[in-house]
């Protein structure tokens, strides 16, 4: 005899059962971590605060704010930035690897909630991402780095830029799916977390750059995110006036919104698609 699942079918019973789910493919993910620690502390931590001791000493040194300001104020809200960019490229290479070594389709042959397996991903990142803000955060403390507006407006702040990495987890998620029976083109799809970074603000300032480099650059979603969190941290701005700038926060909070509302229903339609 065989014995089959019984699956819940009130709705209270399904969502419970879906977060149960969750947590334990968001468990696995972390055990992995906690078993291969290495390639999360060289991707996660080290190459983050490698950039900001380069850029911050190396290259700070040169480095003028237009409109007044400390350069390595200007600078950590960036690479707050940058390392929720950075995100996608780690989201894209386990979801493509789950993929190409067979195990998502044994997730999807068990009796779980359909969106478990993403979900759980995106649970044991936001947890990744969250450790890696921190210790980014403690390394621009050590630097001189510090908030100027308060505790509050500080955890505004990090709320946003999580908000953001929420966003960029989606869309690693969807191209990982997509693109994991092909390895030459997930690497070629990683190289995109450079234009989407550079084209920005992380690192200097709009008003430095060419008329029609600065306005893609300004609608970068990321350049908003940097924006708001420089507001809110009360570090130097660089000088560029403009509505979306004038409105950072409300547009740091618009990006992510649209972005999750685009890709969340293509990631579950295409997991839901997979070997098909």
């Amino acid at each position: 005899m065989t014995a089959r699942p019984v699956i819940p079918q009130a709705i209270a019973s399904r969502l419970g059962w879906a977060i149960m789910d969750t947590w334990v493919v968001t468990r696995r993910d972390l055990a992995h971590w906690v078993r291969q620690p290495g390639p999360v502390l060289a991707s996660n931590l080290l190459f983050p605060v490698m950039i900001v001791l380069m850029f911050g000493y190396l290259l700070g040194g040169a480095m003028i704010v237009p409109g007044g300001g400390d350069y390595r104020d200007f600078l950590m809200p960036g690479m707050f930035a940058m390392t929720m960019v950075f995100g996608i490229g780690a989201t894209l290479t386990a979801v493509s690897a789950d993929a190409a070594r067979g195990i998502t389709d044994r997730f999807r042959s068990m009796p779980m909630a359909t969106s478990a397996v993403i979900t759980g991903r995106a649970a044991a990142d936001m947890l990744s991402s969250a450790v890696a803000l921190a210790v980014l955060a403690g390394c621009g403390l050590l630097v001189g780095w510090h908030p100027h507006r308060g505790t509050a407006r500080a955890l505004g702040a990090l709320g946003l830029l999580l908000l953001l990495r929420f966003a960029f987890l989606w869309i690693g998620v969807y191209l990982g799916l997509r693109f994991y029976p092909n390895p030459e083109a997930v690497t070629a799809v990683r190289t995109l977390e450079f234009p989407i970074g550079f084209l920005g603000n992380p690192f200097v300032a709009i008003s430095t750059m060419p008329a029609w480099l600065g306005a893609i650059a300004l609608w970068n979603p990321l350049s908003s995110t940097v924006s708001a969190a420089r507001q809110l941290f009360g570090d130097p701005m660089g000088a560029n006036p403009s509505w979306i700038t004038d409105n950072a926060v409300a547009m740091a909070i618009a990006w992510p919104v649209l972005l999750i509302a685009v890709f969340f229903p293509l990631s579950l339609h295409r997991y839901r698609r997979l070997s098909r």
